[in-house]
Order: C-alpha cells, then sequence, then structure tokens
C-alpha cells in the first residue's frame, strides 16, 4: 500500500496498533467483555451515528466527482440501516433505557470525536471529511477483519465485529485509502497538512475512546 493515507497511517503506527491490540477488542472477540462495559461503549459510540452520517453528507457535498458521490452514499444507507439496527437490537438485548439510548451523559472523549467530525464537516474540505472517514472506518476494519479469528456466541459481540469484516466494509476502506490519496495529489502543501491533522486527531480520539470504556 502507498499513498497519503499509508503515510498518515504510519505517522499513527503506535496509537493505530494500541488500539488494534485493546483490551476491548480481545475481549470482545473472546466474548467475556462485561455487559456493563459493553452497555457503555455502545451508548457513546451511539451518539457519533448523527454527526458521522452528516459528515458523509459533507463528504457526499464537497466530493469532486459523481462516482464517490455514488459510493459514500452506498455507505450511508448501510449505516442507517443496518449498523442502526444493530445498536437498537443490542440496546434491547443490554436493556438500555430509552434515555440513555438518546441522551445520556457524554464523556469527554465522546464529545471531543463529535466536535472533530463537526469541524471535519463544516470545513467543507472533501479530503478533511476523507480523512476522518479513513481513521474511522479503516481502524475498525483493521482490529475486526482478522482472518481465523472465531467469533463469539452472543449476536451482540458477533455483530459488531462482523459490522467491520465483511467485503462490502473491505472494499469501502479500500476505496476511501485510494481517494484520500487520490484527492492529496491536487492539494495544496497547507491542505495537506490540514487533512493530516484531522486524521491524527481521530487516531488520538479513537483510542481515548477504547480506553473510556474501562474509566
Amino acid at each position: 500500500m502507498t499513498g497519503f493515507a499509508h503515510t498518515l497511517r504510519a505517522e499513527c503506527a503506535a496509537d493505530w496498533q494500541a488500539c488494534c491490540q485493546h483490551r476491548f477488542v480481545d475481549e470482545l472477540f473472546a466474548g467475556r467483555i462485561s455487559d456493563a462495559h459493553l452497555r457503555a461503549y455502545l451508548v457513546q459510540d451511539y451518539q457519533f451515528i448523527d454527526r458521522f452520517v452528516a459528515l458523509l453528507g459533507a463528504a457526499i457535498a464537497s466530493a469532486d466527482q459523481f462516482a464517490a458521490r455514488v459510493t459514500l452514499s452506498q455507505f450511508a444507507a448501510m449505516i442507517t440501516s443496518d449498523e442502526n439496527t444493530y445498536f437498537i437490537r443490542s440496546f434491547d438485548a443490554l436493556g438500555v433505557p430509552a434515555e440513555q439510548r438518546h441522551t445520556p451523559a457524554l464523556k469527554s472523549v465522546t464529545t471531543a470525536f463529535q466536535g472533530l467530525m463537526g469541524e471535519a464537516a463544516d470545513s467543507r474540505q472533501y479530503a478533511n471529511a476523507l480523512a476522518v472517514l479513513c481513521v474511522a472506518e479503516g481502524l475498525y476494519l483493521d482490529w475486526a477483519d482478522v482472518p481465523g479469528r472465531a467469533l463469539p456466541t452472543r449476536f451482540e459481540h458477533a455483530e459488531w465485529i462482523a459490522l467491520h469484516a465483511n467485503d462490502f466494509f473491505r472494499g469501502f476502506v479500500a476505496w476511501l485509502r485510494s481517494e484520500l490519496s487520490r484527492v492529496a495529489e491536487g492539494l495544496s502543501e497547507a491542505q495537506r497538512q490540514e487533512a493530516r491533522s484531522f486524521f491524527h486527531r481521530a487516531v488520538t480520539c479513537e483510542r481515548a475512546f477504547f480506553d473510556a470504556v474501562y474509566d
């Protein structure tokens, strides 16, 4: 793999690997994460969906090619259907009350990540949106897509992994990475540095978010 997206991931290698090898990931695959920890994680993670879909919308609006808008729109459809349904079913199984689903107390890292997504969307710069998307989706592919690693038995555990380890998702992440690298070729140095900052900050947020599960 080469290109700007690969360079950015290499620059964040330590935090990236820390996420992929995190206690949360190990416990999820083993099916031994406690319901309390999974509930806390999912409640906070669900608060990203609204901002994330808005970020996808900003990427669609600022994309320079129609084909890119189609790809991003197809992914947005998955987020608002399959992934959203997973959250609702898991909340039901874990006994999460309505107020915790929709208006929970937010952890500082949650508000920080929401703010970063909003900032990338408001920049109206396609590369900035792609940079955050490359982290939000690429990092999840890398921790979830482990050939030969058995899935746990409970759907709350197994389906969260499977949502991020399938052919559609692999193809989308590969496209995101190639798209960011393509777009970066036409950026000024200042614009490249801005996209780099968004990527680095997103990786920092992801690691802090995983750590916060155990706060």
